[in-house]
C-alpha cells in the first residue's frame, strides 16, 4: 500500500490531490507542526534523512521531493491523462512548470516568509530588522515576486491550464505555488486568471476529496 507522510499545511497536500485525481488506493501517516517553530517534528526524520514533507513510500521505496514524487506517481499510475504526450508543446510545457514551481517561484515565496519573520523581530532590534528587510523587499523580492505573477497571469490568459486545456500533473504542483502567493496578494483584484485558475482547482472533486483525507489546511502567512 502507498503510504503518504504528510505534514499538516503544507505540500504534501497537493500530492493527496494528485492521487485522488489518480484513482490509487492510499494511506495517510499524519505529522503535526512544532507549535513554536511551525517546523516538521523530528520523527520525520525516521522516513527520510532531511526529515521534510512530502515523502512516500510504496513497495518498500522511499520517493521525497514533490516534483520527484509527481513524476513517480505519474509514471506508474497515470493512465493517459495528466501527462501530456511526449513530442508535443504541451509535454515541453509540462516540463517546465513542473521545475518551475520549486525551482523558481517557490524560493521567492520561502524568502517572503523569512522577511516576514525578520520584520517581526523582538521590539529592541526591530527598527533594525524591518530596515534590512524592507530593502531586501525594495530591491529584489517584490519585483521578482511581481514579474513572476505577471508571467504566470499572461500564462493563464492564454489557456486554461498552465499546459493546455486539460488539466495535467503540472498544475498539481503549481497549485500550492499560487496558494502561497495568494496568501500575500489579492490575486482576485490584480491577478483574475491566477484567482480563477485556483477556483478551477478548488472545484474539483479530487481536490475537495483530498482536502477531506488531509484534513485542516491552511498555509503560514508571507509576509
Amino acid at each position: 500500500m502507498l503510504t503518504v507522510h504528510h505534514l499538516e499545511n503544507s505540500r504534501s497536500q497537493r500530492i493527496l490531490w494528485l492521487l485522488e485525481e489518480l484513482g490509487v488506493d492510499y494511506d495517510i501517516k499524519r505529522y503535526g507542526r512544532d507549535k513554536h517553530t511551525s517546523l516538521a517534528p523530528p520523527e520525520m526524520l525516521e522516513v527520510h534523512p532531511l526529515g521534510k514533507a512530502p515523502v512516500i513510500t510504496d513497495d518498500g521505496i522511499t520517493v521525497a521531493e514533490s516534483g520527484a514524487i509527481i513524476e513517480y506517481l505519474v509514471n506508474k499510475y497515470d493512465a493517459g491523462t495528466l501527462l501530456p504526450q511526449p513530442g508535443t508543446a504541451e509535454r515541453l510545457a509540462y516540463t517546465y512548470w513542473l521545475h518551475y514551481a520549486e525551482g523558481t517561484f517557490a524560493p521567492l515565496m520561502m524568502l517572503s516568509l523569512v522577511m516576514g519573520r525578520i520584520e517581526a523581530a523582538p521590539l529592541l532590534v526591530r527598527p533594525i530588522a524591518k530596515g534590512i528587510a524592507g530593502q531586501v523587499r525594495s530591491a529584489y523580492l517584490d519585483p521578482n515576486i511581481k514579474r513572476n505573477l505577471d508571467f504566470m497571469e499572461a500564462t493563464l490568459a492564454e489557456s486554461t491550464w498552465f499546459c493546455g486545456e486539460q488539466l495535467t500533473a503540472a498544475d498539481v504542483q503549481m497549485s500550492f505555488a499560487l496558494e502561497a502567493a495568494e496568501v500575500r496578494t489579492d490575486l482576485s483584484a490584480h491577478y483574475p486568471h491566477l484567482a480563477a485558475f485556483l477556483e478551477r482547482v478548488r472545484a474539483r472533486p479530487a481536490y475537495k476529496a483530498a482536502l477531506d483525507r488531509g484534513g485542516h489546511y491552511e498555509l503560514m502567512g508571507a509576509r
